[in-house]
């Protein structure tokens, strides 16, 4: 490897149902006008990374093959899964949808980032250069480093969505699932700082004191026998009206459905075979449990279910409302959205079983960074 190509990691599914991940060499991007040519530092391993990375792949398959920049790791992937998948068959695909690093080129118009660390969400950015345009990257402060910048776009925007389109529908509190991970401590603190009231929702009795540690007041535990009672008395108190859900499978999208109908008739006038007339929404943005999402229709009819996708997000607000968040995210990187990792690790290490075994897992409170040039 020279200074004239970089390495990056390929996921390739190919038509005889195989997922094999590599590193490829590739020429040395050069930036053109308005672009910039980063140094890729650091970069997250997202829950959202995983649906290209791994795709439908059994993980139980695995097996490995090569060493350092030639290491090939190989997994099946179900026949069932095979007919989604043919828009990406045979195909080496890059990977790494944000990340941090250094600015050491630039096109004309950009030449005043040069030396610049900036956090961008470019794709393909489990590289270790990188061309992006200047106008999508987020400068980071004097002081901030590319581990701390390089999950500065997924997590935040993300919780900082959430609260925006709280405001945009008209709803005045909010409810969170899989809410000890790092989006969801984020999440925390914009709401205490925003004062806004927040129903958090984790799995485990330690995820509980870890976010009241932060100085979240609600925090409710799934795992808990008196969860229903527990969610219905922490809405009674908020008046949440609006979820979102990190799971998106399973029974727990219709639970807070049905603990916001059962707040809402708390105080209602008169009984409708209707239901309440408060309208009750829960977005799904994550897909941590894939089995299917289950609703016990007992909320009335005042409700509805749907996707929420933070690209979409941003398609519908103002350039100056976009510009205004991503600043905030740069003024707090190290406090509201100072992120935790796990372990960090090379490119070829994400090709090791162990890494594989762990990140695939998506277990809250653990988290990848992956160093391209390690």
């Amino acid at each position: 490897m020279h200074d004239e190509t970089s390495k990056e990691l390929r996921t390739t599914l190919t038509s005889a149902g195989k997922l094999e991940l590599s590193i490829v060499a590739v020429p040395m991007p050069k930036p053109s006008e308005g672009e910039v040519l980063v140094k890729v530092e650091a970069s997250p391993i997202n829950p959202s990374d995983l649906g290209l990375l791994l795709g439908p792949a059994d993980v139980s398959s695995l097996s490995i093959a090569g060493s350092g920049d030639n290491t090939v790791a190989s997994m099946d992937v179900p026949d069932a899964m095979m007919p989604a998948m043919q828009a990406r068959l045979d195909a080496a695909l890059p990977v790494g949808n944000e990340g941090a690093g250094v600015v050491i080129a630039a096109g004309a118009g950009a030449e005043h980032m040069v030396g610049k660390t900036i956090g961008v969400a470019g794709g393909a950015m489990y590289s270790q250069y990188r061309c992006v345009p200047a106008a999508s990257c987020i400068v980071m402060n004097e002081g901030t480093t590319s581990a701390q910048g390089a999950s500065c776009f997924v997590n935040p925007l993300t919780a900082l969505g959430m609260v925006e389109t709280m405001k945009a529908e008209g709803h005045t509190a909010l409810v969170h699932t899989a809410a000890a991970s790092n989006l969801g401590r984020m999440l925390v603190k914009i709401c205490l700082a925003d004062d806004v009231q927040l129903v958090n929702i984790v799995r485990k009795k330690e995820q509980v004191e870890q976010l009241k540690a932060l100085g979240a007041v609600h925090v409710v535990n799934s795992s808990d026998p008196t969860f229903q009672e527990d969610l219905v008395q922490a809405l009674v108190t908020t008046g949440a009206t609006l979820a979102f859900d990190a799971t998106g499978g399973g029974k727990l999208a219709g639970q807070i459905l049905t603990g916001m109908e059962i707040a809402a008739n708390k105080s209602a006038e008169g009984h409708s075979i209707y239901g309440s007339t408060t309208f009750k929404q829960v977005y799904i943005y994550g897909g941590l449990d894939r089995t299917p999402t289950v609703l016990n229709r007992s909320f009335g009819l005042a409700w509805s279910l749907g996707g929420w996708l933070l690209t979409y997000f941003i398609q519908k607000i103002s350039p100056e409302a976009f510009a205004a968040l991503r600043q905030r995210v740069a003024d707090e990187i190290t406090s509201t959205f100072d992120s935790h990792y796990t372990k960090e690790i090379s490119l070829v290490d994400v090709l090791s079983e162990d890494a594989i075994k762990a990140y695939s897992k998506q277990a809250t409170g653990e988290k990848f960074l992956i160093r391209p040039h390690q």
